[in-house]
């Protein structure tokens, strides 16, 4: 899918050149890179046509219809249709960036002006919005401003989507990548201006005591416009509020960005500038909060009028400090890697690739053993190995040689082999790590088992940590599993992403220095909801945060309780405090409706469903109970009904209403894992628009051939003239021959490959 539109493209730029610039300059070329030797040509080709920041095409089917709407120039006429379209970039004439960060999220909003600067001012084309997100993205929502209609994209509930579906227009949208989130405004006028206003969330990477962000916002010259006296606006905002009531550090940042506020945890920044042309690099930026040791604190939020839940909400975090020389957790690990039929190739070696760059990072006084997984298991060793430089290298060996894809998923086995070494372990942290791309019919029975399994009282429990690749396994399977162990879940949606993310969800789970962590209070308060129910460990590579609902009343202060390294008792106190200035409920929206889609489906509890439902629609964060979907304005007007074979949904507020569809991943394909289909190789689907045509023209047909019967055809034949009577006859002679020699060459022409 990338590829086809990394052509589309490339045959947009090409077709772009029939605009006609004037005196001004010509039409950039998109800069040519020169590939680095660790990537093939084809996938620096796909990276360099992908979208780097926001950017709005022109979807071209009829070339005839590219021209400049101010100057038309009457070149040759260009004969036929493009399927798939040709994709022009549209010129940008003002982009604004706005960054609100939180804790570890933030909150980015772009707002654009871009002009159909290729399309003939009496015709009109449809323009596809992409939008490239940062680590972890999940789009928020979108509107779009035009001379005489507006848009806006919105949630609802998937039973409202199944009463008004049959009565909306089809639309599209979806992603191209996991990461790059596409969505279609229908018949733009040629020579118009859309006003796009764009919002998404995404996380901060933490790393070496630093939090991190990166926004896409590199643009290619060949959006800059062409008229060079264009005054071009570029503004970029950020606002940081880290809620940790200490002083909070800028280390480094990307564009020349002016301080316009200090305060303790909270600052701002603001860029505004007329350029020559756009940001030819990502906004970037790091900052640390200064201090040695184990910190955190307690923020509480009221809940607003129209929020659903009308509990207080409340928030616990603790940050690692940046002490180098902190002690951490020695551990017992079994590696449970799927080596299922589905993993072979480039993905099961990427694997092996984090296996052993994990393998390399264990501790002389670490253990661990590697079970491989397919219909079977397959074991290193019965019992745990101490990760000596011999034994790690006698494991790599094994791995290279016993890694082989083939035979079907099955998860629970391995589990239980590596609950069964885990057994005896004392004074570390036990942990089991679960790689897998597939789904089984026992999850349920799989997750209740663990459950089970870790109530046995012994003072650190094992903790299991999961990792799903692709879309065909069940991810909140997973996530539940993860959280029952008190470990943590991480996903690859994207192939190509596979071995970085695996490293980085290593790093943070082999690096526990704070365990067993409880907050007395929260078993005192009135009512109380905790995500995830478990607390995880602190990692130095992660800070903890869980959030949550309550009733009763919170004390001044708290203690966090847990074990250190040297299994000793360790308490840190942590001040209680309204947070100012942060919508808590909207910092963890995102990781809620998370949880709590994995509980609904854990538990089959359709009041989850329900209440996942409402919070997702409140939030605006998509879930898999929820449908987008795009609502049009038309200005000037209160109520409007579309002319057509398909009317659109027509809302109280006189809004017509384009069905987009979900946005999330399901629950898992069986199908597809008991087939060992590759991730990645999802078939594409038609849109659901060209589905409704094709649907309609067959029952067109039905209804006409059942209306037709031999008496009509009689009646016809004898009103025939004889011109007309030859010519049918001529035309069914030709497709008989044609179907004549058809047959014969597939008969006795075939080659040895059956072509």
């Amino acid at each position: 899918m990338a590829e086809d539109f990394v052509k589309a493209v490339d045959d947009g730029l090409k077709l772009a050149k029939r605009v006609y610039a004037g005196k001004d300059r010509a039409m950039a070329a998109p800069p040519k890179l020169t590939p680095p030797m660790d990537k093939s040509a084809v996938e620096m080709e796909v990276i360099q046509g992908l979208p780097s920041a926001p950017m709005v095409y022109a979807v071209i089917y009829d070339p005839a219809i590219v021209d400049n709407p101010d100057i038309p120039t009457y070149q040759p006429h260009v004969y036929g249709r493009r399927d798939p379209p040709a994709l022009i970039p549209l010129q940008m004439n003002g982009v604004e960036l706005e960054v609100d960060c939180y804790l570890d999220t933030a909150f980015v909003r772009v707002r654009g002006s871009w002009r159909v600067h290729c399309v003939m001012g009496s015709r009109s084309c449809d323009c596809l919005v992409a939008i490239p997100m940062g680590e972890q993205g999940s789009i928020l929502g979108v509107e779009a401003d035009l001379l005489r209609k507006s848009y806006r994209t919105q949630l609802i509930a998937t039973e409202d989507k199944d009463g008004t579906e049959k009565a909306a227009r089809a639309g599209e949208c979806g992603f191209l990548k996991p990461h790059i989130f596409t969505l279609t405004i229908p018949q733009v006028d040629g020579g118009s201006n859309l006003s796009i206003n764009i919002s998404w969330s995404q996380k901060l990477v933490y790393c070496d005591g630093e939090f991190l962000l990166n926004v896409p916002f590199t643009f290619p010259e060949y959006v800059t416009p062409l008229v060079k006296k264009l005054s071009k606006k570029e503004k970029i905002q950020l606002n940081v509020i880290a809620g940790t009531g200490t002083q909070v550090l800028c280390k480094k940042i990307s564009h020349p960005l002016k301080q316009i506020r200090r305060q303790v945890g909270n600052l701002g920044f603001l860029y505004e500038s007329e350029v020559l042309s756009w940001s030819s690099t990502d906004f970037s930026f790091s900052y640390t909060v200064s201090s040695s040791h184990i910190f955190g604190s307690v923020l509480l939020q009221s809940p607003s009028l129209g929020d659903i839940d009308q509990r207080e909400t409340f928030c616990v975090y603790l940050f690692p400090g940046n002490q180098q020389s902190r002690k951490v957790f020695r551990k017992d690990i079994v590696f449970i890697v799927d080596i299922s039929g589905s993993m072979r190739g480039k993905l099961l070696d990427d694997t092996k690739n984090a296996l052993f760059s994990a393998l390399s990072k264990l501790d002389p006084k670490d253990s661990f053993s590697i079970i491989a997984f397919n219909g079977e298991t397959y074991l290193f060793s019965t019992s745990l190995e101490l990760a000596t430089k011999e034994a790690v290298e006698r494991a790599i060996q094994w791995v290279s040689m016993n890694f082989i894809a083939g035979g079907d998923t099955k998860i629970l086995l391995p589990l239980n082999k590596a609950m069964e070494m885990l057994s005896n372990v004392q004074g570390s942290v036990p942990i089991i790590f679960l790689v897998t791309d597939g789904s089984v019919e026992d999850e349920r029975h799989i997750c209740d088992t663990m459950k089970n399994s870790l109530r046995d009282g012994r003072p650190i429990c094992p903790r299991i940590y999961t990792f799903g690749i692709g879309s065909f396994c069940n991810h909140y399977f997973l996530q539940m599993l993860a959280t029952i162990g008190r470990g943590q879940y991480d996903a690859a949606y994207d192939i190509g992403s596979v071995e970085c993310r695996m490293q980085k969800w290593f790093t943070r789970a082999l690096s526990p220095i704070f365990a067993n962590i409880t907050i007395d209070i929260l078993d005192d308060l009135d009512e109380v909801e905790v995500y995830p129910f478990h607390i995880p460990d602190l990692s130095s590579e992660n800070p903890m945060i869980v959030s949550g609902r309550y009733r009763g009343n919170f004390p001044d202060t708290l203690k966090a309780k847990g074990v250190l390294a040297d299994l000793s008792n360790y308490m840190i106190d942590l001040k209680v405090e309204k947070a100012k200035d942060m919508p808590i409920d909207r910092v963890f929206a995102k990781e809620q409706i998370e949880l709590l889609t994995a509980q609904a489906w854990f538990s089959e509890n359709k009041q989850l469903v329900e209440k996942v439902a409402k919070m997702s629609i409140q939030t605006a964060v998509a879930s898999e109970y929820t449908h987008m979907v795009l609502l049009e304005t038309e200005k000037g007007k209160t109520t409007k009904v579309s002319v057509g074979v398909k009317e659109k949904m027509v809302d109280s507020k006189g809004q017509k209403m384009i069905m987009l569809g979900s946005l999330c991943i399901g629950f898992g394909d069986l199908n597809a894992t008991a087939e060992n289909t590759p991730p990645g190789s999802e078939k594409s689907k038609l849109p659901e628009a060209a589905e409704i045509f094709v649907q309609a023209t067959s029952n067109c047909c039905a209804n006409l051939c059942s209306y037709c019967c031999c008496m009509c055809c009689i009646q016809i034949c004898s009103r025939m003239n004889n011109q007309c009577a030859i010519v049918i006859t001529q035309l069914c002679t030709a497709l008989a021959c044609i179907g004549c020699f058809e047959c014969c060459a597939n008969v006795c022409c075939a080659g040895s490959d059956g072509r």
